[in-house]
Protein backbone atom coordinates (compact mmCIF):
# COMPACT_ATOMS: atom_id res chain seq x y z
CA UNK A 1 0.00 0.00 0.00
CA UNK A 2 1.25 3.45 -0.92
CA UNK A 3 -0.05 6.85 0.12
CA UNK A 4 0.66 10.24 -1.43
CA UNK A 5 -0.47 13.37 0.41
CA UNK A 6 -1.50 16.27 -1.83
CA UNK A 7 -2.26 19.47 0.11
CA UNK A 8 -4.02 22.48 -1.36
CA UNK A 9 -6.91 24.92 -1.31
CA UNK A 10 -7.58 27.90 0.90
CA UNK A 11 -7.87 25.73 4.02
CA UNK A 12 -4.87 23.53 3.18
CA UNK A 13 -6.88 20.35 2.87
CA UNK A 14 -5.04 17.03 2.71
CA UNK A 15 -6.12 14.90 -0.24
CA UNK A 16 -4.77 11.37 -0.18
CA UNK A 17 -3.98 9.27 -3.22
CA UNK A 18 -3.89 5.64 -2.09
CA UNK A 19 -3.11 2.49 -4.06
CA UNK A 20 -2.08 -1.13 -3.78
CA UNK A 21 -1.21 -3.51 -6.60
CA UNK A 22 -2.20 -2.63 -10.15
CA UNK A 23 -2.92 0.59 -11.99
CA UNK A 24 -5.92 1.81 -9.96
CA UNK A 25 -5.99 4.27 -7.08
CA UNK A 26 -8.53 5.92 -4.80
CA UNK A 27 -8.63 9.57 -3.84
CA UNK A 28 -9.71 10.55 -0.35
CA UNK A 29 -11.12 14.08 0.05
CA UNK A 30 -10.07 15.81 -3.19
CA UNK A 31 -11.17 19.20 -1.88
CA UNK A 32 -9.51 21.60 -4.28
CA UNK A 33 -8.27 21.94 -7.88
CA UNK A 34 -9.19 18.66 -9.56
CA UNK A 35 -6.70 19.25 -12.37
CA UNK A 36 -3.83 19.57 -9.91
CA UNK A 37 -4.82 16.32 -8.23
CA UNK A 38 -5.28 14.44 -11.51
CA UNK A 39 -1.82 15.55 -12.63
CA UNK A 40 -0.37 13.74 -9.61
CA UNK A 41 -2.41 10.66 -10.53
CA UNK A 42 -1.22 10.72 -14.16
CA UNK A 43 2.40 11.27 -13.14
CA UNK A 44 2.27 7.97 -11.27
CA UNK A 45 0.60 6.10 -14.12
CA UNK A 46 -2.61 5.42 -12.19
CA UNK A 47 -6.33 5.61 -12.89
CA UNK A 48 -8.88 6.80 -10.35
CA UNK A 49 -11.24 3.97 -9.43
CA UNK A 50 -13.15 5.86 -6.75
CA UNK A 51 -13.33 9.00 -4.65
CA UNK A 52 -13.92 8.40 -0.94
CA UNK A 53 -15.18 11.33 1.11
CA UNK A 54 -14.82 11.60 4.88
CA UNK A 55 -17.55 14.26 4.87
CA UNK A 56 -19.30 16.72 2.59
CA UNK A 57 -17.85 20.15 3.42
CA UNK A 58 -16.69 22.27 0.48
CA UNK A 59 -13.02 22.07 1.39
CA UNK A 60 -13.17 18.26 1.06
CA UNK A 61 -15.37 17.97 -2.04
CA UNK A 62 -14.25 20.93 -4.16
CA UNK A 63 -12.40 18.85 -6.75
CA UNK A 64 -14.89 16.00 -6.95
CA UNK A 65 -16.97 17.19 -9.89
CA UNK A 66 -14.00 17.82 -12.19
CA UNK A 67 -12.34 14.51 -11.30
CA UNK A 68 -15.53 12.44 -11.56
CA UNK A 69 -16.45 14.07 -14.87
CA UNK A 70 -13.07 13.33 -16.41
CA UNK A 71 -12.59 9.81 -15.03
CA UNK A 72 -16.13 8.47 -14.59
CA UNK A 73 -15.14 7.13 -11.16
CA UNK A 74 -17.54 6.33 -8.35
CA UNK A 75 -17.95 8.88 -5.53
CA UNK A 76 -18.70 7.56 -2.04
CA UNK A 77 -20.09 9.49 0.93
CA UNK A 78 -22.13 8.61 4.00
CA UNK A 79 -25.79 9.25 3.20
CA UNK A 80 -26.26 11.52 6.24
CA UNK A 81 -24.03 14.13 4.60
CA UNK A 82 -26.01 14.27 1.37
CA UNK A 83 -28.45 16.65 3.08
CA UNK A 84 -25.86 19.23 4.16
CA UNK A 85 -26.86 22.80 3.25
CA UNK A 86 -25.37 23.98 -0.05
CA UNK A 87 -23.65 26.88 1.70
CA UNK A 88 -21.41 24.23 3.31
CA UNK A 89 -20.85 22.22 0.12
CA UNK A 90 -20.73 25.22 -2.26
CA UNK A 91 -22.75 23.44 -4.91
CA UNK A 92 -24.01 20.09 -6.05
CA UNK A 93 -21.59 17.17 -5.79
CA UNK A 94 -22.00 14.11 -8.06
CA UNK A 95 -22.25 11.44 -5.38
CA UNK A 96 -22.86 8.01 -6.87
CA UNK A 97 -22.64 5.63 -3.88
CA UNK A 98 -23.33 5.70 -0.14
CA UNK A 99 -21.40 3.82 2.46
CA UNK A 100 -22.47 2.93 5.97
CA UNK A 101 -20.94 2.00 9.28
CA UNK A 102 -19.08 -1.29 8.99
CA UNK A 103 -18.96 -1.40 5.20
CA UNK A 104 -15.84 -2.89 3.68
CA UNK A 105 -14.77 -1.70 0.24
CA UNK A 106 -12.36 -3.49 -2.07
CA UNK A 107 -10.86 -0.87 -4.36
CA UNK A 108 -7.48 -0.29 -6.04
CA UNK A 109 -6.09 -3.50 -4.55
CA UNK A 110 -7.00 -2.32 -1.03
CA UNK A 111 -9.47 -3.30 1.67
CA UNK A 112 -11.00 -0.23 3.29
CA UNK A 113 -13.28 -0.31 6.33
CA UNK A 114 -15.78 2.49 7.00
CA UNK A 115 -16.15 3.81 10.56
CA UNK A 116 -19.07 6.21 11.01
CA UNK A 117 -17.73 9.01 13.22
CA UNK A 118 -20.32 11.81 13.34
CA UNK A 119 -19.73 15.05 15.18
CA UNK A 120 -18.13 17.45 12.74
CA UNK A 121 -20.91 16.47 10.32
CA UNK A 122 -23.76 13.94 10.69
CA UNK A 123 -22.19 11.65 8.08
CA UNK A 124 -18.55 12.02 9.01
CA UNK A 125 -16.49 8.85 8.59
CA UNK A 126 -12.98 7.65 9.21
CA UNK A 127 -11.51 5.17 6.76
CA UNK A 128 -9.36 2.32 8.05
CA UNK A 129 -6.97 0.77 5.55
CA UNK A 130 -4.17 -1.46 6.75
CA UNK A 131 -2.29 0.46 9.42
CA UNK A 132 -3.66 3.82 8.28
CA UNK A 133 -6.59 5.77 9.67
CA UNK A 134 -7.82 8.52 7.35
CA UNK A 135 -9.54 10.61 9.99
CA UNK A 136 -11.02 13.49 7.98
CA UNK A 137 -12.07 16.29 10.31
CA UNK A 138 -12.82 14.00 13.24
CA UNK A 139 -9.32 13.70 14.66
CA UNK A 140 -6.34 15.99 14.08
CA UNK A 141 -2.86 16.01 15.57
CA UNK A 142 -3.44 17.50 19.01
CA UNK A 143 -7.09 18.40 18.56
CA UNK A 144 -10.41 17.43 16.93
CA UNK A 145 -12.90 18.81 14.43
CA UNK A 146 -15.22 21.77 14.98
CA UNK A 147 -18.70 21.20 16.36
CA UNK A 148 -20.11 24.72 15.94
CA UNK A 149 -21.29 24.36 12.33
CA UNK A 150 -24.77 23.45 11.04
CA UNK A 151 -25.18 19.70 11.44
CA UNK A 152 -22.33 19.41 13.93
CA UNK A 153 -22.81 17.78 17.33
CA UNK A 154 -20.57 18.08 20.37
CA UNK A 155 -22.16 14.98 21.89
CA UNK A 156 -21.62 12.91 18.74
CA UNK A 157 -18.02 14.11 18.46
CA UNK A 158 -17.21 12.90 21.97
CA UNK A 159 -18.74 9.50 21.20
CA UNK A 160 -16.74 9.26 17.97
CA UNK A 161 -13.50 10.23 19.72
CA UNK A 162 -14.19 7.64 22.41
CA UNK A 163 -14.60 5.05 19.69
CA UNK A 164 -11.25 5.96 18.13
CA UNK A 165 -9.57 5.95 21.54
CA UNK A 166 -10.80 2.38 22.04
CA UNK A 167 -9.09 1.08 18.90
CA UNK A 168 -6.32 -1.24 20.02
CA UNK A 169 -3.99 -1.21 17.04
CA UNK A 170 -1.47 1.59 16.64
CA UNK A 171 -2.46 3.36 13.46
CA UNK A 172 -0.89 6.13 11.46
CA UNK A 173 -3.42 8.98 11.59
CA UNK A 174 -3.79 10.94 8.36
CA UNK A 175 -6.16 13.88 9.02
CA UNK A 176 -8.07 16.20 6.74
CA UNK A 177 -5.81 19.12 7.67
CA UNK A 178 -2.40 19.50 9.27
CA UNK A 179 0.34 17.06 10.11
CA UNK A 180 -0.01 13.32 10.40
CA UNK A 181 0.35 11.52 13.72
CA UNK A 182 -0.14 8.12 15.30
CA UNK A 183 -3.06 6.92 17.34
CA UNK A 184 -0.79 5.93 20.23
CA UNK A 185 0.70 9.43 20.37
CA UNK A 186 -2.72 11.06 20.25
CA UNK A 187 -3.95 8.82 23.07
CA UNK A 188 -1.06 10.06 25.21
CA UNK A 189 -1.11 13.74 24.30
CA UNK A 190 -4.39 14.84 22.69
CA UNK A 191 -6.65 16.27 25.39
CA UNK A 192 -9.78 15.69 23.32
CA UNK A 193 -9.01 12.04 22.75
CA UNK A 194 -8.04 11.60 26.41
CA UNK A 195 -11.19 13.34 27.61
CA UNK A 196 -13.44 11.16 25.51
CA UNK A 197 -12.15 7.90 26.95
Amino acid sequence: MQVLTITGGSLYTNCYMVWGEGDKCVLIDPGFDGGQILEQVRTRGKQVEAILLTHGHFDHVGGVKAIATETGCKVYIHKADMALPQRLTLGTVPYTDNYEEGDTLTLAGLTIQVLHTPGHTPGGVCLLCGDYLFSGDTLFAGTCGRTDLPGSSYKDMWASLARLAALEQDLKVLPGHGEDSTLSFEKKTNPYLQGAR
